[in-house]
């Protein structure tokens, strides 16, 4: 459907912009991320380093985080080990089972992304002005959940 000239946008099209603003800002962000050194990395990485999380992980956990089977999440950790952003280690309190842990290149991934969406932010600011994003960000904070956005994103765009 076109997009509306009306001031008011139908339903379904704030639902379309709020995702082509977060599929925008998200491609910007990996392109920079390919330019500091990280050109392997893709959405769906993102979403997996916060379900580790600083603590580590098992395949198990990750893929109840992500939504995903554990085969669809321990295949995505295989490629993230070969490419250095995780390891599995022996879990320290029971040698049975394996904990995904980021390394420091996958650190160093999470903390570039953050000083780049701070960077894109501040790119936004100056095309609306500081006021009105620092609104938008309200707008959107009144909108939705107060808890993190879900990380399983990657199963609920997956599923049938």
């Amino acid at each position: 459907m076109p997009a509306s000239t009306s001031p008011e946008m139908p339903g379904y099209e704030v639902a379309l912009r709020l995702f082509q603003g977060f599929r925008l800002m998200i491609d910007e962000l990996h392109a920079e991320l390919a330019r500091q050194g990280h050109p392997d990395l893709r959405p769906m990485h993102g979403f997996v380093f916060q379900a580790i999380g600083p603590d580590g992980t098992t395949a198990v956990e990750l893929g109840r985080r992500l939504g995903v089977s554990k085969q669809a999440a321990g295949k995505t950790l295989d490629g993230l080990e070969r490419l250095g952003y995780v390891v599995r280690e022996s879990d320290p309190r029971d040698a049975r089972r394996k904990v995904v842990r980021l390394t420091e290149r996958g650190v160093d991934s999470l903390v570039r992304s953050a000083r780049i969406f701070d960077e894109i932010r501040a790119r936004w600011a100056s095309v609306l002005g500081p006021d009105r994003l620092r609104a938008f960000e309200s707008d959107l904070r009144t909108l939705t959940p107060s808890e993190m956005f879900p990380l399983d994103v990657p199963g609920w765009f997956g599923s049938d």
